[in-house]
Order: C-alpha cells, then structure tokens, then sequence
C-alpha cells in the first residue's frame, strides 16, 4: 500500500504565500514522500568521546614508531609492498607519507632496472594466480581495474580473474577469504572509499596469520582518534542545520545532514580538513534541496524564474516565487557567498565568488532541462541525456567548492584556470555520479514518475529490456573509470589532494547507490550499518594492554 502511495502525486495541497498577488495560491504539487529523518539533533549532540585526548595521541606516537621499524626489517621488496599496502588500507599513510615514498621509489626503481628478484616473484604470484591461489586471483583482479584506455592485457586479466572468482565454491576456501572474494567481487578497492572500508580491512588484518601487531593497534587508535574529531565536526555541523531552521519551512525536501556529513567523510577524513568537511556538507544539503526543488516542487514557471535568479544571483528575482522558493534561494545565496569569503581568506579581491556563482547556475540550468523535458513527456537519446546529466549530477558543484576550500595555497593564475585545466577529470567524475545515481534510483523513480532517466532512455532509443539498458550503464562507468585513471596521474603533484577528492567523489557515490537510493531510504540497513560503524561505535581499546 505504502509503494502505491508513492507512485501517485500527492494530493495533500501545499499553501505557500505569493506576494504579488497578496493572497495564497494553490498549486498542487508532486510529492517524493521521504520519511523524516531518523537522526535526532539531541542524539547527535551526545555523541562525544575521549579518544582525542593527549593520551591517546602519546600512544599513537608510540605505536607509529614501533611500526617504522619495520620499514627497515621488511626482507624484500614484496615484504615491503605489503606493509605499505597493509598501512594503506588501514588508514594510515599519512603517518608515514615520507617511507611510503622511498619504499615505492626503490621498488620501482628496482623493477626499471629489470631487477631479476622482483620479476621472478611477479612472474611466481602470476602463475599461482593461474592455478589455484585466490589471493593471488584477488590481487590479479585489484589490478585490473587501475587499468588504462587502451590496455588490453588487464582488461583479459579482469575478465580472466572474474571469471575465476565467481566461479570459486565458497565451501571449500577458508571463511575469512571467502568473505573477501565475495567483498572484491561487489565492489573493487579501486572504487571503493578507503575510509568507508577502513573498519572492514581492521578486521580482515585482524585475523590475518601475519598481523604486525604494533600496526594493528596503531590502526584501531587512530580510527577511535579520527572518529573523535568526526564527532566534534557532526555537532557543529547539526548545530547550525538546527539553528539555520531551514527544513522547518520546506517539507518537501529530504532531511538529511548525517548522510550529508557522510559524504564529506568519504572525500577526505584526515582530522584537520575539519573547515572542509563542514563546508562541503552545507553544499550537499543544498544539492539535496534544489534538486527537490526542481524534480519535486515547482512548477515550470516557477523554475525558471529560479533558475533566472541563480543565474543573475540576485535576491530581487524570486519576488514573485512561492515562499518556500524564495526561503531556499535567499539560503544558497548566503551560504555560498559566506563560504566564498571563508576560503578566500587573507587573499585579496573576490576570487571565489565568481566560480561558486557559474557551478550553481550552471546547475540549475541543468535541472530546468530535464524539468521542461519532464513537462513535455520527452524521452532524449541517451547521448542527449548525459551532455545535460553530467551538469546536473552536481559534480561540477561539488568539485568546485572542494578545489577553493583545500588548494588555498595556490596562485591567482592556477584558480581562474581551474575549470579548463580540470574539465577532463570533473567531467569524468560528474559522469560516474550520474550513473550510478541512475542505476540505484530508478526503480523508485519509476513508481514516483520521474523523469526519464539513463536507464530508460537506452531502453526506449534501442528497444531494450531494464536488464540489457543497466549492462550497458555498467560498461560506461567502466569505461570512465579508465579515462579517471590516466587522468588522475597526468595531473599535477601540487593538485594531488584535489584529485583524491575528485576520485572519492565517484567512490561514494559507488556507496550511496550500490543497494538503492543512499538519500532517499534512510534507513536502509547498510546505510545506517555504516553510520552507526564510522561516526558512532569506537573500537573498544585498553591502553594499558598494548604494548611497544
């Protein structure tokens, strides 16, 4: 019955005061109905912990150097390429950014100068990767999805690998790894957030028969640490969603800060991109509220005399909107401009504003395409679809604001020519976000009747079933994975955090829309499996018990 209700447009009638006319229009207006929000202010507000306390940051000092040492008595290089993956994994490479990097440099130096030890191992783990060893299959399968445009090898290794793993009867492999195959064949550690998967690789370590103890605390207390700050950066980020009362006055928006939060966990976690985390969860819940907006709330009219004001950034020009509307703009309009003057800074002139302005027209711009397609009853090629939808899955938004809010250091020449130097990548990633939001949204988009979709355009240009139009879907993300991959390592070691941010941006999305529709269902089961595992549940520590 509840599905039912979905599919039918509300007829509840939403009054909202029009000023030119002094009296209140009625307007009847779709409805997604999403159920409200599960996370509770004063829940959040309880959320605390002591594990940011000096004593902690002494045993984590500790700890760290204990585990240098091992740098120095790793037996080879294939030792020592484990370590660093294990501290990869872990959560850890900022501890020892600058041992990773001489580690890497001599293993690769070494494989350049055809150094017959690593290549006699390689070929060794390639074999054992032919016959019967599923963690050499793993590794085989990890790998080829780092490949390129073009490489064709990995994409035989892929195929070979898959074919292999999925084959594999989970009865008669150890319980530990068969859970991993199963862990690598949903989703590949390449798109996957490292941080997301953090609690998941402790544990996995944790039973591992070669665990380095001194790095396995190490890796518990450092993820009670970063939860700490996290903790400290959800309070205040629900103190102003609170004190702000915007979704008081717009109720037919999606309530969500926590899964907002999230999200800007999944871009960078480390403890001092605290600024940015907050930033970028006010961004998202923007997205979130504009997309509702255009896909819930206004009408045709309507939305263009808002897309109008966005574009101009002009308070004057939502007079006539409903009040909801014009509530909602005058929000953008002074989070964008405050956080403009936030990652500005100590530089002079207005350097910021003028990008943050053209994302968010350029946005809206975008939503009012589909929306006239939508009033029309227009189903484009998907060829048409995704030159609008790569605009209008907010990678353009959220990109944008991440590269002011972490590349401060940078002059004024490398900022204004950030969108040309960057479109390659920020068109990439916007792709990833478009399509996956597709493939885990359409089934409740398609009882509400929303607009046509990925999905169903591919469907209805070549006459083709879901099932058929969702492979094909699944071939562009990979597709786009590859053109990611040689883009990111063409870019510039000065933007290396931007474009880990960029990248991170396609692996939550990956998340979010892996087992449905991440924002929409709130409380779906993983969804608050993962909360409730990052932002609330420490791992339980005796300091007293670790020793150095």
């Amino acid at each position: 019955m509840e599905s039912k209700q979905q599919v039918q447009v509300a007829e509840n009638v939403l009054h909202c005061q029009n000023n030119s006319q002094d009296l209140y229009m009625i307007q009847e207006r779709r409805s997604a109905n999403y159920k409200p929000n599960i996370w509770k202010h004063d829940f959040l507000q309880s959320l605390s912990s002591k594990h940011d306390e000096e004593q902690y940051r002494g045993v984590a000092a500790k700890l760290r150097e204990e585990v240098q040492k091992s740098f120095g008595e790793a037996l080879d290089l294939l030792a020592t390429m484990k370590l660093v993956d294990s501290i990869v994994k872990l959560g850890l490479e900022s501890y020892f950014e600058e041992e990773i990097k001489q580690s890497l440099d001599i293993i690769a130096a070494s494989i350049k100068n055809r150094n017959l030890e690593v290549e006699e191992n390689l070929y060794a783990t390639a074999l054992r990767s032919k016959s019967t060893d599923v963690r050499g299959l793993i590794e085989l399968f990890e790998a080829s999805h780092l490949a390129y445009e073009g490489e064709a090898t990995l994409d035989e290794a892929k195929a070979f690998s898959t074919r292999i793993l999925t084959s594999i009867d989970s009865r008669n492999i150890e319980t530990d790894l068969a859970k991993h195959v199963v862990h690598v064949l949903e989703l590949p550690s390449h798109w996957r957030v490292l941080w997301f998967d953090v609690k998941w690789n402790i544990n996995a370590y944790e039973n591992d028969k070669h665990t380095n103890k001194h790095l396995l605390a190490l890796a518990k207390v450092n993820f009670n640490m970063v939860q700490a700050t996290l903790q400290k950066d959800l309070r205040d980020s629900s103190r102003w969603w609170r004190n702000l009362g915007l979704i008081e006055n717009l109720g037919f928006t999606r309530d969500r800060l926590v899964e907002s939060f999230l999200c800007a966990v999944g871009l960078v976690f480390e403890p001092k991109y605290s600024s940015f985390r907050k930033w970028l969860t006010k961004v998202i819940i923007m997205i979130l509220i504009i997309d509702d907006v255009y896909d819930v709330y206004g009408s045709l009219n309507e939305l263009q005399q808002f897309t109008e004001a966005v574009d101009r950034w002009d308070t004057r020009e939502v007079q006539e909107l409903p009040e909801c509307m014009k509530i909602c703009f005058q929000a953008l309009f002074d989070i964008t401009n405050e956080m403009a003057l936030e990652m500005q800074g100590e530089k002079d002139g207005n350097q910021v504003l003028p990008h943050l302005k053209k994302v968010w027209g350029d946005f809206c711009k975008a939503m009012f395409k589909e929306a006239e397609w939508f009033d029309k009853g227009y189903t484009p090629s998907l060829q048409e679809y995704l030159s609008n939808a790569w605009v209008s899955s907010s990678g353009t938004v959220l990109s944008t604001h991440s590269f002011f809010s972490v590349m401060t250091e940078l002059e004024t020449e490398e900022t204004s020519n950030f969108p040309e130097k960057n479109q390659d990548l920020v068109h990439s990633i916007s792709l990833i976000i478009r399509l996956c939001n597709d493939l885990g949204t359409y089934v409740a988009e398609q009882e509400r009747g929303d607009a046509a979709s990925s999905v169903m355009c591919y469907m209805r240009e070549v006459n083709v079933s879901e099932q058929v139009s969702r492979n094909h879907i699944n071939n562009i993300i990979q597709k786009t994975w590859k053109k990611i991959n040689g883009q990111c390592f063409t870019k510039s070691p000065t933007l290396r955090l931007f474009v880990n941010i960029s990248t991170n941006m396609a692996r939550v999305v990956h998340y979010l829309y892996q087992h449905g529709d991440g924002f929409g269902v709130q409380d779906r089961h993983e969804n608050k499996k993962q909360i409730l595992a990052l932002l609330v549940e420490p791992f339980k520590l005796d300091l007293s018990e670790i020793s150095y």
